[in-house]
């Protein structure tokens, strides 16, 4: 018989927190959930359908390669992914081409990270192997990569992290959950209460103490007694939480680990438009550029008239003082330039849009984590059970996933599986 006398409160509510009281509650315990928000999910943030068209994603969006955990849970939840088509674009500031493919370096840049031994940050590595004149594309499609889609500074991130998504030139499956995460999160949260979770929302916490028994206490006041906690918290909410000393010596190794910011922006318009522009334009996917929202995709293969832009990496800084309506100003500008329209034209077809530049989420602080070279040590240091109060998150997971939906899922379930190993 399992033993129910055991209280564990997890905080947060997302895809980590929640995988890992739908693991704990099911094998018995007794789970409570605190989530600072007003809903779950976290950095999954669905927004209405009434809105878009269909149900999309403010935050997390894509399932990324094999994603077996991910893929398991949506086979449970009687979900879906629909495989991203079309063809990618780019804008070189004066016309829009397909994407090219064909590196005449890349032979030598293969070389050299098949015979990388010692980790180098990507710029470092960059500075070592390509730093002629005749690499500068080299060197602009790397860095492009790693500051728009890993999020990352290429001084701190690790080539060695990056170096298999790099020999298969970034190729990997990508998809979109059928529903969009929102529907995922929904049946995590059904499962955990079906289990008997309890689920608190607008519970901020702000301090846990040892004693006797562990408390956590929450900005309102409100004290849970409990005999173990699960941190599961994006990387900068750890130093917003008093801990006791050793989960404060431990997440002090967070400071090893890469955290990078997203803006995301979302247009809905009145019709697809930009088939218009050219025929072979009818199946675009992704259009990168170097305009102030340097990426674009639409939501191909499905024909929701809908552009959706992404900035992210450390240059995001930059536009750190707008507001949401001074994103969406900043993404329609960028697409006029980019399909040489005016901006009254793109206005005068926008329905409906939204915008959030994640560093401004004060539950979240940014967007996602990436690996530095000190980041495999760090993780290992985060992962030992060695006392009441246990980490799990997208961040700490040592998997290829790293900072995706799929390491937060398999966080959550290693970290359940621990302490139901005791």
């Amino acid at each position: 018989m399992s033993d129910t006398s055991e209280h564990i409160v997890i905080v947060g509510a997302g895809a980590a927190g929640l995988m890992a009281a739908r693991e704990l509650a099911s094998a018995g315990k007794r789970v409570t959930i605190l989530e600072a928000r007003d809903r779950c999910g976290g950095r999954i943030h669905p927004l209405p359908a009434s809105e878009f068209g269909y149900p999309a994603d403010g935050g997390a969006e894509f399932v990324h390669g094999e994603a077996p955990v991910t893929r398991d849970l949506l086979s449970k939840a009687a979900l879906s992914v629909q495989a991203i088509e079309g063809t990618q674009r780019s804008f070189d500031g004066t016309k829009l081409s397909r994407e090219g493919r064909d590196n005449p370096h890349e032979a030598e840049l293969l070389a050299a990270l098949r015979d990388l031994k010692d980790d180098l940050t990507v710029a470092e590595f960059l500075r070592r192997h390509f730093a002629g004149d005749e690499y500068a594309q080299v060197r602009h499609t790397i860095e492009r990569m790693v500051e728009g889609y890993d999020a990352a500074d290429p001084e701190r991130a690790s080539t060695l992290a990056l170096r298999e998504e790099w020999m298969e030139g970034g190729l990997h499956t990508q998809g979109r959950v059928v529903g969009g995460y929102g529907a995922l999160i929904a049946f995590l949260a059904a499962e955990c209460r079906k289990h008997g979770v309890v689920i608190r929302l607008n519970c901020e916490v702000v301090a846990i103490e040892e004693g006797a028994t562990v408390a956590v206490r929450c900005a309102g006041g409100e004290t849970f007694a409990c005999d173990k906690v699960i941190l599961t918290v994006p990387l900068p909410l750890l130093r917003e939480i008093a801990l006791p000393q050793a989960a404060r010596e431990k997440a002090a190794a967070a400071a090893d680990i890469g955290f990078g910011n997203v803006i995301k922006i979302l247009l809905r318009f009145s019709r697809p438009w930009w088939r218009d522009r050219a025929v072979d334009l009818a199946d675009l996917t992704f259009l990168l550029s170097d305009e102030t929202i340097p990426v674009w995709w639409t939501q191909n293969p499905s024909e929701h008239p809908v552009l959706t832009g992404w900035f992210g990496g450390p240059r995001t800084a930059a536009l750190a003082g707008l507001d949401r309506q001074a994103l969406i100003d900043a993404g329609i500008d960028s697409l006029a330039t980019i399909f040489s329209l005016s901006r009254d034209d793109l206005v005068r077809d926008l329905v409906v849009s939204e915008a959030a530049n994640w560093a401004h989420d004060r539950f979240a602080g940014g967007a996602y984590s990436w690996a530095t070279p000190q980041t495999r040590a760090a993780q290992e240091i985060f992962a030992r059970a060695d006392g009441p109060v246990l980490f799990s998150g997208e961040a700490l997971y040592r998997g290829r996933d790293m900072g995706t939906v799929e390491a937060a899922l398999a966080s959550g379930r290693e970290t359940a599986r621990l302490i139901l190993q005791g």
